[in-house]
């Protein structure tokens, strides 16, 4: 009788046992799937705002340093189809500031692994672009805008517009 009634607890004590690891097993599924897509970024480029100095009076160059985030890629400012949207910066005049083109940098050549033939332009990680300026004597502020449109390797992205802020003083 005693081994039928030890036989019974372990018996019963089973249900109970899985009864109390359910919550941390169900707690475990709502975490979520490791294998759906991450969340796209709010931005997919970053820019790097540094104070910069340059000779009053003479022509100087600006750079502007950006950075696409890890993942992502945006066209070039010269894309290979005019069905792309090219990267670009838009700038305002500021007094005394004479501001020339914008110098982009070369892009890279990217093709997609599922058409190998299609070359793209693109900029990823860190790329740099070049404000030619004459400024008088002082700190100045040029306000301006990045447009760009990003993509990943499954598909491109919305454009999307940076604000962008150089900072610099001319001694």
């Amino acid at each position: 009788m005693t081994r039928l009634r030890l036989l019974a607890g372990a018996f019963l004590a089973v249900p109970l046992i899985a009864a109390l690891a359910a919550p941390q097993v169900a707690n475990a599924e709502q975490v979520g799937n490791l294998d759906a897509p991450a969340p796209k970024p709010k931005s997919f480029v970053l820019y790097a705002a540094e104070q910069q100095n340059v000779a009053a009076g003479k022509r100087s160059v600006l750079e502007l340093h950006f950075r696409v985030v890890d993942g992502f890629h945006v066209n070039s400012h010269t894309p290979k189809s005019e069905l792309l949207i090219p990267t670009q910066i838009t700038l305002q005049p500021a007094a005394g500031v004479k501001a020339d083109a914008v110098q982009y940098p070369v892009g890279t050549s990217f093709s997609f692994s599922f058409d190998p033939t299609e070359k793209l332009d693109v900029y990823s990680g860190a790329f740099t672009v070049k404000l030619p300026v004459v400024a008088d004597a002082g700190t100045h502020t040029v306000d301006g805008t990045l447009r760009y449109q990003a993509c990943d390797h499954a598909a491109c992205y919305p454009p999307k517009s940076l604000p962008v802020q150089v900072i610099f003083n001319a001694r």
